[in-house]
């Protein structure tokens, strides 16, 4: 099982803000998120490891998770943030209905100097094989932001091709979605648990 986790919450995703590559660390609400995350992971199937993005925010969410299991937190640069650009840290309300509509359409679309949608699907669909071998030994959280836990949504319902598809999808902060592999190839057993 694949167990990806969304960072609690920062004072810039409360505000309403992209953010994307900026790294701010988790709020105390955040915090307890994490511990929270952590406690309903534990009914489950215990993570054998824990890996994070490089991001503060990822790498203090993984760490309450990680305390909590006798685990290490490993660094897992694919599953990090897309690159919003010069539009990192900008509040979402300014970001232009027409280049809304753009973006939505257009899968090769990048914020000034950041990342497109496809080129965020295609990291994480490297990324994901690799996850589906090392999930063999047991459950692997991989704590992560909204576009590569999306991305890895869209890869493990076999539509990795389709980043557009992305958009159609709602994540919380805090959130729990899983994917379970097997013998017949990886399956969405779950998406955006929340913690309330």
């Amino acid at each position: 099982m694949i167990v990806l986790v969304r960072h609690g919450q920062t004072e810039a995703n409360a505000r309403g803000l992209l953010l994307g590559r900026a790294d701010p660390p988790l709020s105390g609400i955040g915090r307890e998120q994490a511990y929270a995350v952590a406690e309903l992971l534990g009914r489950d199937d215990p993570p054998v490891a824990v890996l994070s993005s490089p991001l503060r925010r990822t790498r203090e969410t993984a760490a309450c998770i990680a305390d909590v299991f006798g685990l290490t937190v490993e660094d897992e640069d694919a599953m990090i943030e897309i690159d919003y650009g010069e539009w990192d840290e900008r509040p979402l309300a300014e970001v232009p209905r027409d280049v809304w509509a753009v973006w939505r359409d257009d899968v090769d679309f990048a914020p000034p100097g950041g990342e497109s949608l496809r080129e965020v699907q295609t990291r994480v669909n490297d990324c994901m094989g690799r996850l589906v071998e090392r999930a063999g030994d047991g459950a692997v959280v991989v704590v992560s932001h909204v576009s590569p836990i999306k991305a890895a949504a869209v890869w493990a319902l076999g539509l990795g091709d389709r980043p557009d598809l992305a958009w159609r999808l709602r994540l919380d902060v805090a959130s729990i979605s899983r994917i379970s592999t097997g013998l017949l190839g990886p399956v969405l057993a779950g998406f955006n648990q929340r913690l309330s």
